[in-house]
């Protein structure tokens, strides 16, 4: 199986990654399953969801909660036989935490979760990311330039394994990054 972890701030263009590869790899005949995070196909997803809409510090914790529940409920339904698995969304949500928690949080979850040589961050300037927010009809409690900066921030701080990825440029340009690391093995 080749799990990716395809992860970034918001409005860095994950799914977007996440649906290019999926074409990729139905066009070689191969098999995908796509989970992005927080799902619409458990509780756990969402309440994550209705969370990351709400106000304060009471939703964020929420969110965070009910977030980690939704991927380990995906890890749980990833069928064994599966060629291609994408998770959009994973790790880097620990950034969403207060910053005392971060690095213990994902020390640990690094440890029992999956993880893989194929784990790519999107990486977007806050400003970049709000651009595209702002396109947008609704956003999320985290979705302002000054909760963007402190959580790219923590994510690149806790990253060691990962392939970061220039998401500033064109959808296809990043797609060739990414296809150029999953190439190579």
């Amino acid at each position: 199986m080749r799990f990716i972890v395809i992860d970034g701030l918001d409005a860095a263009g994950k799914d977007t990654q996440a649906r290019l590869l999926e074409e990729r790899y139905f066009k070689d005949d191969e098999d995908v399953i796509i989970r992005s995070h927080p799902c619409s196909d458990n509780t756990f997803g969402k309440k994550a969801s209705i969370a990351l809409k709400g106000k304060g510090d009471f939703s964020r914790i929420r969110a965070s909660l009910f977030f980690t529940l939704d991927v380990i409920n995906s890890l749980l339904k990833i069928d064994d036989g599966a060629e291609n698995v994408i998770f959009v969304r994973y790790l880097c949500s620990v950034a969403y935490l207060p910053e005392p928690l971060v690095r213990g949080t994902y020390d640990l979850l690094s440890r029992i979760l999956p993880t893989s040589t194929y784990m790519f961050f999107l990486d977007v300037d806050p400003e970049d990311a709000m651009e595209r927010i702002d396109k947008r009809e609704d956003r999320q409690i985290f979705e302002n330039e000054r909760d963007l900066r402190k959580v790219r921030r923590r994510a690149l701080s806790v990253l060691q394994d990962w392939h970061v990825i220039d998401a500033s440029r064109s959808a296809e340009d990043v797609q060739e990054k990414i296809q150029v690391i999953l190439d190579k093995n």
